[in-house]
């Protein structure tokens, strides 16, 4: 009878509210943060050019916590993928933000891999990038989206890879 109190009891820990947790990845200056913030566009934040919808995802969001610290929100799950379409559902909302905060010399980045609505709405992991960009491109795999995104491969042929033109990217 004591096992099953003991395996009831680790199920409770791992459904409650407080379970989801920032994964770490071995980064130097990395630490598991959770906080609550504003979710913000940065774009407004930082030239008073504030449209009330945050951009409608045009605009890379970030997270104000409440000393005034504006932090910008790296995406883990979803390489060369911003936060935008993970955050703009809370577009001037308070969130609790989980994920790894890296300090470096030249300036903090929080990496996000969960979020709610503040104080105690449902967790949800940041990976919706990869099923946004999936259902705007016809259900194609959404893994290595940039080798398959038409306004990656538009730029790489104008421009080249690393803007030299005529270098092409490797298949």
């Amino acid at each position: 009878m004591r096992t099953v109190y003991m395996i009831l009891a680790a199920l409770a820990v791992l459904v409650s509210p407080g379970a989801e947790a920032a994964e770490e990845w071995g980064i130097e200056g990395e630490a598991k943060a959770r906080f609550e913030a504003k979710v913000v566009d940065i774009a407004c934040e930082l030239s008073g050019n504030c449209p009330a919808d945050c951009g409608g995802g045009k605009r890379q969001l970030g997270l104000l916590k409440d000393d005034g610290t504006l932090l910008l929100v790296a995406k883990n799950f979803d390489i060369f993928a911003g936060a935008t379409v993970d955050l703009i559902g809370f577009c001037n909302k308070r969130i609790v933000a989980d994920g790894l905060m890296i300090q470096t010399k030249h300036m903090p980045l929080f990496a996000l891999q969960f979020k709610r609505l503040a104080p105690d709405g449902k967790w949800s992991r940041a990976n919706w990038f990869a099923k946004e960009w999936s259902k705007a491109n016809g259900g194609k795999e959404g893994g290595q989206w940039f080798r398959h995104d038409a306004r990656v491969k538009s730029e790489l042929e104008a421009g080249g890879v690393f803007g030299i033109p005529g270098l092409k990217p490797a298949e």
